[in-house]
């Protein structure tokens, strides 16, 4: 297969029905019987949350890796690139198996078609796409995490998981899952199904109740993260983080961000749920795959001098933690800002837990349809901060905050994941000049 096939499938998934968000169950049930059902293939453990499930979905995949499971993990959006989304392994999909992937889908849809049958939307596809991958692919589990919500998003058609996973959840997409916490955790939970685990993060406890219930409803045995059990045993400033958590003494991560030890005791509860239900997973695999995880964009330092940091902070829980970080790591240093948001999403919220501990912030218009210009995000941090700059490109963003950022300042790149990826690489490129 060719890169231009490859391209050429991206550009037909990526743009059916117009990319919008539709929820709803029906349409991808469909294909996925057209398919065969490959979702009932493989074990599958279902990760729903707000803030947290993308780390956390990283923490349960790489401890099975570590525990010898073959591994599919199917998360989103992409950031550095589209394959990305779909991996088994340390592997992303290869352009071969996504041609060929989206070459039957596409034919299943052609089908739906001709039967007047209303068609998926790129979600929908993509989850399907992902399933059948990894049945072909003969996964011993899947880790799967939700795009929005979870009652009517297109993943919840597994029916029955090894596991649900709750993470941190509070207010985001509210156009579409409600504007109180209550009603944002009613779609969460619905990922809980009849008689299966769930394990959850410590909620607020307006979620917390509203996950109890449908854990008791579904007769599904819930555990919560005991947080007073975590023990942090970092050394100050230090990069690396040691923590303790029940039994577990000096386990090691090698991500950023204080708020990644919630995270990966959410995944040790997530193993303790697994081991119930029969499987093998030793503690050295926890030791290790908690220590060898990665992710893109979670408070992660892509530059030494000057220190760069990029987070993917864009509502007003994530940017609370984003702003214990900067206390933590980077206290009394010089801090340059440079941000990008959508328009629907807690603008005001996020620049008021932010905006004061920078010396300076450039803002910028992501490349998505949803996006907030630079311009009208600078007028809304200018109420916090009275130095920002709305800057005409990346580019240009980046230009600046090197320059007043010199050798000592720390730049802190956060906000949409949209334009993190393609930002991370101007950084890498301007900092050789500097």
């Amino acid at each position: 297969m060719s890169q231009a096939q490859c391209r050429e499938a991206i550009e037909y998934i990526t743009s059916l029905k117009g990319g919008k968000i539709t929820p709803g169950l029906e349409r991808i049930a469909s294909l996925l019987e057209a398919l065969g059902n490959p979702q009932t293939a493989v074990r599958m453990i279902h990760v729903a949350g707000t803030n947290g499930k993308g780390s956390t979905l990283s923490f349960i995949a790489e401890i099975l890796k570590s525990a010898g499971y073959r591994v599919g993990k199917y998360t989103s959006p992409a950031v550095l690139e589209y394959r990305e989304r779909f991996a088994v392994g340390d592997r992303k999909i290869s352009e071969k198996d996504l041609t060929e992937g989206v070459a039957l889908i596409r034919e299943k849809i052609s089908l739906m078609e001709k039967e007047n049958k209303e068609l998926p939307s790129a979600f929908e596809a993509e989850t399907a796409l992902a399933f059948w991958y990894f049945k072909e692919k003969k996964c011993d589990f899947a880790v799967i995490e939700t795009g929005m919500g979870g009652l009517l998003d297109a993943t919840n058609v597994i029916e029955s998981p090894e596991l649900s996973v709750i993470a941190s959840v509070s207010f985001d997409h509210m156009s579409f899952l409600g504007d109180t916490l209550e009603k944002i955790a009613y779609q969460k939970a619905g990922i809980i199904k009849e008689g299966c685990p769930v394990v959850s993060a410590l909620q607020h406890p307006e979620a917390a109740g509203v996950i109890e219930k449908a854990a008791a409803q579904k007769e599904s045995e819930l555990t919560v993260v005991k947080e007073d059990m975590i023990e942090d045993k970092s050394s100050a400033h230090s990069f690396t983080q040691t923590f303790n958590y029940g039994g577990y003494k000096r386990l090691k991560l090698s991500v950023t961000g204080k708020y990644q030890l919630k995270n990966a005791a959410l995944a040790i509860e997530a193993v303790k749920a697994l081991r119930k239900r029969g499987f093998t997973i030793k503690d050295s695999a926890v030791y290790e795959g908690l220590e060898k995880m990665q992710i893109f964009a979670r408070f992660q330092v892509i530059s030494q001098k000057p220190c760069a940091i990029l987070d993917g902070a864009h509502n007003e829980e994530a940017a609370v933690r984003l702003a214990e970080s900067i206390d933590r790591y980077f206290s009394g240093r010089r801090i340059i800002y440079i941000m990008g948001m959508l328009g629907d999403k807690e603008v005001e919220k996020v620049c008021m837990h932010t905006a004061g501990k920078a010396e300076c912030i450039f803002t910028v218009t992501p490349h998505n349809p949803r996006a907030m210009s630079a311009i009208e995000l600078a007028q809304t941090a200018g109420r916090f901060n009275q130095n920002v700059t709305a800057a005409d490109s990346l580019q240009e963003a980046c230009e600046l905050a090197l320059l007043m950022a010199g050798k000592d300042g720390v730049i802190i790149i956060f906000g949409s994941l949209s334009f993190l990826g393609e930002i991370s690489k101007v950084i890498a490129g301007k900092n050789k000049k500097y």
